[in-house]
């Protein structure tokens, strides 16, 4: 008997309860496995807990600012401290305030960063893609 695949599992990190709902509906509606944290502090909590436990989340989407600690903050001072083992998890950052700065410390963590608003097919198509998952183009 074939053990089915495991759904992929998702760190979303975002502040905004109504958005962080709504994308993890969209991103389990898709079959990922999402755990869902409200800020920066709770994130890093998360990922200690995960490093720990010597297992990976497969995918993480963090907000850029939330109160307390920035998923920016938090991913690179751990992407520092765990490589390779968080260094190689796919970062989607997810922001309203997406200067050139932001993209550009983004990309230095080998992330991508979504503008709000932002298309979900498009943040679920980036996921599938970096996850090596099957790509079904919408309307497909």
């Amino acid at each position: 008997m074939m053990t089915p695949p495991h759904a992929p599992q998702v760190l979303l990190a975002e502040d905004d309860a109504e958005l962080r709902r709504w994308l993890s509906e969209v991103l389990t509606q898709k079959g990922y496995e999402v755990t869902e944290v409200e800020n920066g502090d709770r994130l890093l909590e998360r990922l200690w807990e995960r490093a720990h436990e010597k297992t990976d989340y497969d995918l993480i989407v963090s907000d850029v600012r939330m109160p307390g600690l920035t998923g920016l903050q938090v991913l690179e001072g751990l992407r520092d401290e765990f490589e390779p083992s968080i260094g190689q998890t796919p970062i989607i950052f997810i922001t309203a305030f997406g200067d050139q700065e932001i993209h550009d410390e983004a990309k230095q963590l080998r992330a991508v960063v979504f503008d709000k608003p932002f298309d979900a097919d498009e943040l679920v198509a980036h996921a599938e893609l970096v996850l090596g998952r099957n790509v079904v183009t919408p309307g497909a």
